[in-house]
């Protein structure tokens, strides 16, 4: 077995992942949302404290699993760094004191894995990443041959619905929230910019969106249907310009499959909006289950088996 530790932002989470069928034997996932609420996102130094007192309690339960492990697996990047260091720090602890191999793991490539929990991959595959921290149109060929296809020139998708709520005063995290008050609000009452409409690039941008909702915001005299209908609109403004750049890839692309992962494709207005798209293209969408789109050990476990089968790891002497 695989014990595998993330701790690249606010969830502190570990699992273990039976190496001979991908099977998810173990996993705990311990949440900070209620503890950065207040400040409106994530405090990386709160962050970190409570990633030093999640882990060592989630760790206990992995006791029975010890002697089955033949390696240990972390997130290393992207993330925040006084975060990471906290899953780095236990990770390596662990592979010292078990004279076990130290697999590093992308996060990025942790969230293309989360749709291979307990299955095998698929390859090729067409993978749109959008999460609180980017948002990338990437093919997947195998473990070592993930090609960049387009990426955000800024803000990512995720980002942009956490700063609209923090305008609108709704809250961390903002995903969620803007998701749920869309759905009282009229989507074409304010026609916010789609950002890029006529540039002929893969790539992506949500700084001007989130401007013009600004002000907006500051134009209005906010009452709670105002309120819905900013975030209605925001909500299919910052969709469809996803809807539009895909569409140019997909319609050139001979990849049958397509997949939507990170913590920002549990949205459900996202969801149905790239099955219809999908169908229409004839592909076949492939989505992560919604309990493993945000940050979880399991997608890490899950990418160090496959680091695990083709020598990708180093012993940590």
């Amino acid at each position: 077995m695989i014990l595998s530790i993330e701790s690249s932002c606010d969830d502190s989470s570990i699992a273990i992942t039976r190496i001979k069928d991908k099977k998810l034997i173990f996993h705990k996932k311990i949440s900070q949302e209620l503890q950065h609420k207040n400040y409106g996102g994530v405090v990386p130094e709160l962050a970190s404290r409570l990633h030093l007192e999640a882990l060592p309690k989630i760790l206990q339960y992995t006791k029975p699993y010890i002697k089955h492990l033949k390696a240990i697996a972390v997130t290393n990047e992207p993330g925040l760094l006084v975060t990471l260091i906290e899953g780095i720090t236990m990770a390596k602890a662990l592979s010292n004191s078990l004279n076990l191999p130290l697999i590093n793991v992308n996060h990025l490539t942790g969230h293309i894995y989360s749709l291979f929990i307990e299955k095998e991959a698929i390859t090729p595959i067409s993978v749109l990443l959008i999460s609180g921290g980017h948002t990338q149109l990437l093919e997947l060929y195998d473990i070592n041959n993930i090609k960049l296809i387009g990426q955000s020139l800024d803000d990512s998708f995720g980002e942009s619905f956490d700063k609209v709520s923090k305008m609108l005063g709704l809250g961390y995290p903002g995903g969620p929230i803007i998701e749920q008050m869309a759905q009282k609000g009229n989507e074409h009452r304010f026609a916010f910019p789609i950002p890029l409409k006529n540039s002929p690039k893969i790539e992506f941008s949500y700084s001007g969106l989130k401007n013009a909702v600004r002000l907006e915001i500051e134009k209005q005299n906010l009452n709670t249907q105002t309120m819905y209908d900013i975030c209605a609109s925001f909500q299919y403004a910052a969709t469809t310009h996803l809807l539009m750049k895909v569409k140019k890839y997909l319609i050139n692309s001979t990849i049958k499959d397509f997949a939507i992962v990170g913590g920002a494709s549990a949205n459900l207005y996202v969801r149905d909006k790239f099955t219809k798209l999908t169908q229409k293209l004839n592909k076949n969408l492939l989505l992560a289950p919604l309990e493993f789109c945000a940050d979880n050990a399991a997608m890490i476990g899950r990418v160090g088996v496959e680091q695990l089968n083709q020598n990708l790891y180093k012993y940590n002497n």
